[in-house]
């Protein structure tokens, strides 16, 4: 294996986990995708032993950049530059900024998502709703959510569908947008230019706005473009979503579903959401739902897919006859 200094990125988390022991380890390769879990277990692997230089080296790297990006959040890019150059120098700085810049930690707008949303949204109401788009793709979902919300209804409709549109930004315009903002709000610029947008965006914010307003974009939405609104409402709720339902709303939608389309659903679920369900059936029906989902064996998971959006589509559909309400903006779920 390679000097501590020359590791590469997948070799210093392959140290760092196997430093923390397996259990840590097993929650936080979680939050890898599977193409660098396969990466990362086949370092650790191949790892006969790892020297305790090379572990105080890599835990070292970890610390510091940790305690920058803690600096860089709460101070801005200068400050946390500045912290870093009394305390490790000018070089060594330098480095760790332009690693943060590198891997999309220092986001576009970071400057803004203190801002009260409220004030933020008389601040870029006049702006061309492009502007406003890419300022919201770009800021935490929840402050977006009070920002769309906050703005005329007129321009919310206009203001959702580029978002869930837009693709990659030039660095030319982002960094623009980014200065004119700056001086309205008298804060720091911070430059990156990584992708940001499209329907996730979109979805993850409509998620957390008001009913109202989540009615009023989508209607408006589908007479621009159905195709777009009905990707849209299909990511809006998932089917591992329903352990956020409360259980009379959970037993309103058993009633309207296939028993097979349930049990090929439930196909690979998480335990938590396999649990829900089986609580709100009978003892028997409990029994049924198990036999069929041993008895069907392997199937393809673009089935189990299937199966799921069908579900969805119950669950949809009942939240728009107000049988049901899907919980929004923290509300909770309740049942008519």
């Amino acid at each position: 294996m390679k000097r501590g200094k020359e590791l590469s990125g997948i070799e210093k988390v392959a140290v760092f986990l196997i430093t923390l022991g397996p259990d840590v380890s097993a929650q936080i390769l979680k939050r890898f995708s599977e193409s660098e879990i396969e990466r990362i277990t086949m370092e650790i692997a191949n790892m006969a032993s790892v020297t305790n230089e090379r572990v105080d080296n890599v835990i070292e790297e970890f610390l510091v950049l940790s305690e920058a990006r803690q600096h860089m959040l709460n101070g801005g890019l200068n400050y946390a530059r500045e912290v870093l150059e009394r305390t490790l120098g000018s070089h060594k700085a330098i480095s760790i900024i332009k690693k943060f810049k590198e891997s999309s930690q220092i986001k576009p707008f970071n400057f803004a998502r203190e801002v009260d949303p409220k004030q933020l949204a008389n601040i870029i109401s006049q702006e061309h709703p492009q502007t406003i788009a890419l300022i919201l793709s770009y800021l935490h979902p929840e402050q977006s959510a009070v920002v769309l919300s906050g703005l005329e209804p007129e321009i919310q409709p206009d203001i959702a569908k580029r978002m869930a549109l837009m693709e990659r930004t030039s660095p030319e315009v982002l960094k623009e947008v980014e200065k004119v903002l700056e001086s309205r709000l008298s804060n720091l610029l911070l430059q990156d230019f990584t992708a940001s947008g499209g329907i996730p965006s979109l979805v993850n914010i409509l998620n957390k706005v008001d009913r109202g307003t989540e009615k009023h974009i989508l209607e408006e939405l589908e007479t621009y473009d159905a195709g777009l609104a009905e990707e849209i409402r299909k990511r809006m709720f998932i089917f591992e979503d329903i352990v956020t339902l409360d259980d009379s709303a959970i037993q309103r939608i058993l009633r309207e579903i296939d028993t097979k389309d349930l049990a090929l659903a439930l196909k690979g679920v998480d335990t938590e959401v396999s649990e829900r369900i089986f609580k709100n059936i009978s003892k028997r029906g409990a029994e049924m739902l198990r036999e069929e989902i041993e008895y069907m064996g392997p199937v393809r998971l673009r089935d189990v897919e299937e199966a799921q959006q069908r579900i969805v589509a119950v669950i949809r559909q009942l939240d728009e006859t107000g049988e049901i309400t899907l919980a929004r903006g923290g509300e909770d779920a309740i049942v008519i």
